[in-house]
């Protein structure tokens, strides 16, 4: 059985929102949904929606399968030692000829701390064992309105640990290479069998690293990395919100005895724009009107945040606060572009010439007699 760790920490089922008594197809319905709905390309740099669709990709691949989804069911039933013990291939199987202390998860702290060992948490003996991935670093990026409706590439400075320049991140004095550590063979860890059980630990030569440095870089002492400021290009996606995390791969922290880079998350901080707001893939503008183009109607001539103005037809009786759409003219993206949200407040004069007076007057005059308010209830009261 191939048993993975993960399926003891994961409930694929509850991932894909199914229970574990679903059908296949049921699966697969529920799969496609949230597969649609978390899809990168409908969520562009957003990392938490690229995140769920891997994480629901993963539960599929198990689930999804009839054979896997069996094996990943017996698994579970068994619990954490059924994965330790119960598969004919894995650890204590026929033809094991035993386990090690890593296999077994926290277990395996006790046990070492008992025979004088531990275990690294990232699945090695020793804090200082094997690869380290570099760490993730965080920038904020400030743009203007425009330039995260449409996009751009630019430039963001940092700050930061980086491979050194002098050495190349080997950390060997320049004309020098790093040797193969000959106690360890590379390893890192030196394994100590004690019948059923073996363990691992640091090799004292190398501290783990699996080489040896005879004459250290001068600059950065042998660590292979420095502290300096540097320049990371970033291409920022068109419609981008403000708030939104971008995940850059490979352009973090370096990593250690040989890990792989870490990665560099940009916060989008977004200036607001003097006349246009945005909801979603929209963007919306208040557009002032007379009375006697809410009353008549009209043609008004509004502006859009990509070229010459265009023009709202107002019906006649429009009310103040009504939104007209203009389609095509909001915030540009991988998919179809969105629309210009355009509502009009009927604009009220805070002074009146005395020819605008005798006009409102006469209007009123001439009116039928019919209030607004009579649904109220309230005509004729005190």
């Amino acid at each position: 059985m191939a048993a993975q760790r993960e399926w003891l920490e994961k409930d694929y089922y509850r991932v894909l929102g199914v229970s574990d008594t679903a059908s296949q197809k049921d699966i697969k319905s529920a799969y496609r949904k949230l597969s649609r709905e978390y899809h990168p390309d409908a969520n562009p740099g957003d990392i938490a929606a690229e995140e769920r669709f891997k994480e629901v990709s993963a539960a599929y691949d198990v689930v999804g399968d009839a054979e896997k989804r069996k094996e990943y069911d017996e698994v579970r039933k068994l619990g954490p030692m059924g994965g330790m013990f119960g598969g004919a291939g894995g650890p204590g199987g026929p033809g094991a000829g035993g386990f090690r202390v890593d296999d077994i998860g926290d277990l395996g702290d006790v046990l070492g701390g008992l025979f004088g060992r531990r275990r690294n948490r990232a699945g090695g003996a020793g804090a200082g064992t094997g690869p380290h991935r570099g760490q993730d670093l965080e920038a904020e990026l400030h743009l203007a309105f425009e330039d995260a409706v449409h996009g751009l590439t630019t430039t963001i400075h940092l700050t930061s640990e980086a491979a050194c320049s002098t050495c190349h991140g080997t950390g060997a004095k320049p004309g020098t290479t790093p040797q193969t550590c000959p106690r360890c063979g590379g390893r890192g860890v030196l394994d100590d069998n004690q019948g059923f059980f073996s363990f691992s630990s640091p090799c004292p030569q190398c501290a783990g690293r699996g080489y040896t440095i005879d004459e250290p870089c001068p600059i950065c002492r042998g660590t292979g990395v420095e502290h300096r400021p540097r320049e990371v290009k970033v291409r920022i996606p068109a419609g981008v919100d403000d708030g939104q995390r971008i995940r850059l791969r490979g352009r973090g922290g370096p990593g250690r005895n040989g890990g792989r880079v870490g990665d560099l998350y940009v916060t989008v901080r977004v200036a607001p724009h003097e006349l246009f707001g945005r909801k979603g893939s929209d963007l919306t503008l208040t557009v002032p009107i007379t009375f006697p183009e809410a009353a008549l109607g009209a043609d008004v001539a509004v502006p859009t945040l990509d070229g010459g103005p265009v023009k709202v037809r107002i019906p006649a009786g429009t009310r103040s606060g009504r939104t007209f759409r203009v389609r095509g003219k909001g915030v540009e993206g991988r998919r179809k572009p969105g629309d210009l949200l355009v509502t009009v407040e009927v604009a009220v004069p805070q002074k009146l010439s005395a020819d605008e007076r005798k006009a409102i007057e006469a209007l009123a005059a001439a009116a039928d007699g019919r209030s607004p308010r009579a649904h109220l209830g309230a005509e004729g009261g005190p």
